[in-house]
């Protein structure tokens, strides 16, 4: 884990030393459109075909397919139904605005039961449904589920699975039904809405609308920017806003630092700041080391052979460490000047909450 420190060093003197380069984005990649945003949808269905690998014969499952096969005239007993190639899943997918009735829209679906997996199975048709309990789209068709699972019943037991072969998608799986109904302008006036609300953004936002169109933007909070429509675009909504996301500013971004202890993985902003403040570290590893041995007793002698436990401890303190960060306050100093403590990824997150409690840092810390 020390060796991503330099060049963690080297990725912050690469993003610090142009600022200007890719600081402006366009107003349509850091913001949305009031009224233009997605839907959730959401359905229960069942998937057939799988190869002894469906839900074990859950009553719900059993219902479901007794259920259907009414619906074509078919009155069996649930108790008369086998579902080991039948198994019930949760449908999800996002419907994003100005999706026509026709449209089709990718569907995520995941195992509801104890199926082991919907290798090969297909989706029988299921309505998906929104927040206000009306069915907006259709879904069915072959689950694709990117891994496996095999190997079940071999030698000792052991099998083999690649991702998760319960969760699959189906691509354009479901068919638009209902349209939603979406409104951009009201009254002659569109509404922004940042990705990431901050104060400084939206200033920057309204100014470099307002260079554009004189007194058209006015920064409502953090998040929304009202734009006044201008006249000759009066009657021209698609054209105004397809102009509008064209237009360039800089985003502010917090002083944030993110660990991801899992990965190892370290982020840090560039408006990181730190007081003058010094930084000892050392550590201290205990090893205990189990040996197994065998007594075994002298030819003749009517003894007895023996396993023979034997424990051995160890510890090694490192040499510790004190380094003084100084001016210039920045992550790149602390960069540097962990790189020169040698500390492992866990380490760091210790001496990082260390800063955080003395007031040394001056930067939001999030630990995943």
């Amino acid at each position: 884990m020390t060796r991503m420190f330099p060049l963690l060093a080297r990725l912050l003197a690469i993003c610090l030393a142009a600022p200007t380069l890719f600081a402006a984005s366009r107003l349509k990649d850091l913001s949305i459109v009031e009224g233009g945003r997605d839907n959730q949808l959401v359905g229960y269905g069942i998937v057939v075909g799988l190869a002894g690998d469906g839900d074990s014969n859950a009553a719900t499952t059993l219902r479901s397919v007794a259920n259907i096969l009414q619906r074509y005239g078919l009155t069996v007993p649930a108790s008369d139904i086998k579902a080991k190639n039948v198994a019930a899943v949760m449908i999800t997918a996002d419907i994003s605005a100005f999706m026509k009735v026709g449209s089709r829209i990718d569907v995520n679906v995941a195992s509801m039961g104890d199926a082991k997996s919907l290798q090969g199975s297909v989706l029988l048709q299921s309505p998906l449904l929104g927040a206000d309990g009306r069915v907006y789209a259709v879904a069915q068709g072959p689950v694709a589920i990117g891994g496996f699972s095999g190997g079940a019943g071999g030698a000792g037991g052991a099998t083999v699975t690649r991702n998760h072969p319960t969760v699959g998608n189906i691509t354009n799986g479901a068919i638009v039904e209902r349209e939603i109904t979406a409104q951009i302008v009201r009254d002659n006036v569109v509404r922004v809405l940042l990705h990431n609300p901050d104060y400084t953004t939206a200033s920057r936002m309204a100014d470099a609308i307002n260079a554009k169109w004189p007194a058209a933007a006015n920064p409502v909070d953090a998040a929304t920017i009202a734009i006044q429509l201008p006249e000759d675009y009066r009657g021209r909504n698609v054209a105004f806003i397809a102009d509008l996301g064209q237009i360039e500013s800089t985003s502010d971004t917090l002083a944030r630092i993110v660990i991801n202890e899992r990965t190892g993985t370290i982020v840090a902003t560039s408006t990181v700041r730190l007081s003058q403040v010094a930084i000892a570290h050392g550590s201290l590893t205990i090893t205990v080391t189990s040996n197994q041995g065998v007594s075994q007793p002298n030819a003749l002698s009517n003894g007895q052979t023996a396993a023979v436990q034997s424990t051995q401890t160890a510890v090694n303190e490192g040499k510790g460490g004190f380094t003084i960060v100084n001016e210039p306050p920045t992550i790149e100093r602390l960069a540097a000047a962990l790189n020169a403590l040698g500390v492992s990824t866990r380490e760091m997150m210790a001496i990082f909450q260390t800063l955080k409690r003395s007031g040394a840092l001056q930067a939001e810390l999030v630990i995943n």
